[in-house]
């Protein structure tokens, strides 16, 4: 109808041509929210689905990667995923020859599976999990950025928000993508080890934080991996990862809510900080959650509690129980 149908230069312009090829509405809007959107690409490691699904549309070269983990991670990949996306297993992207879980692999490993993922420097990384409690894909943000490629993004609300908007899911496996070239540099500001860790408890120069629950920090409950010990690194502080999201939509808590949190814990804006966590997965939702509310980068420790805690690894540890 004449209602539905806009030309181009009326669109942009706000005016109508006495002669104009007449294009059908909603394309000449998906284009023209496809131009906004590549100069507005978040700063803040996330993205809407809603900006998501435009991009889309248009011509910037996105790449989207479920970072599922846990359970039958595949098995719900193979159910229901948005189209197009490959599946990025954390435990397959890291180091194979670790005693450590997911341990962060080699630059060059991280290369090799970035191209074998279809992914190359010139693409928008969009990663989401299946529940959108921000775990496994703020992990895989972090390697990302890690490895020096900063076009990263988290999508709030993950795969359950997306469906929830009314977008487009599939089923059954990822087509085999065209392999690409990625070139991995080492950002060695984002990563601490066991050795930097125990440098500090002595000469203090960054925060860590911890973002295992409370009962588990303050070591009045047990780990749940067998042969650890319970506590805390000394002088460390707690930020609970779940503390930082929504109960109702899982998105990360507005920006001002982060920043109380970080504020009670001590954490300020020009610290230099560290996160730790059980296995180095949800403390980078910790990371996350410290990028998007101040634009503030946080190192994780990569071995956190699983390395820490262990009962022949002669660290301190606190109790504070």
């Amino acid at each position: 109808s004449a209602v539905e149908q806009l030309t181009v230069n009326q669109l942009v312009a706000g005016s109508i041509p006495a002669q104009g090829a007449i294009i059908p509405f909603t394309f000449v809007f998906r284009r023209f929210m496809m131009t906004i959107m590549s100069k507005l690409l978040s700063d803040n490691g996330m993205i809407q689905a809603q900006d998501l699904y435009y991009l889309l549309a248009g011509h910037e070269p996105i790449k989207i990667l479920d970072a599922t983990y846990g359970g039958p991670a595949f098995q719900s990949f193979l159910a229901q995923h948005i189209e197009d996306a490959q599946f990025f297993d954390i435990d397959t992207v890291a180091d194979q020859n670790a005693h450590l879980p997911h341990t962060l692999p080699s630059a060059e490993y991280f290369e090799s599976c970035m191209s074998s993922l279809g992914i190359s420097n010139k693409d928008h990384v969009v990663v989401y999990d299946q529940s959108g409690m921000y775990m496994a894909s703020s992990r895989a943000w972090w390697m990302f950025r890690t490895f020096g490629h900063e076009k990263v993004y988290v999508l709030e609300g993950g795969l359950q928000h997306w469906i929830k908007e009314g977008f487009k899911v599939t089923a059954g496996p990822a087509d085999s993508p065209n392999p690409s070239m990625f070139n991995a540099t080492l950002n060695a500001d984002l990563i601490v080890t066991r050795d930097d860790i125990l440098k500090n408890i002595t000469n203090p120069v960054f925060t860590v934080v911890d973002a295992r629950p409370a009962e588990r920090f303050h070591g009045a409950s047990p780990e749940p991996r067998p042969g650890m010990r319970t506590g805390h690194i000394p002088a460390s502080t707690n930020i609970p990862f779940g503390s930082l999201l929504d109960p109702h939509d899982r998105f990360l808590k507005k920006n001002h809510d982060i920043e109380e949190i970080l504020t009670s814990a001590s954490v300020k804006t020009n610290d230099k900080v560290a996160v730790s966590c059980g296995s180095g997965v949800t403390a980078c939702t910790i990371a996350l959650a410290m990028f998007k509310a101040r634009g503030q980068n946080a190192a994780i420790y990569d071995g956190s509690w699983s390395e820490w805690g262990e009962e022949s690894s002669g660290t301190p540890v606190e109790v504070s129980a």
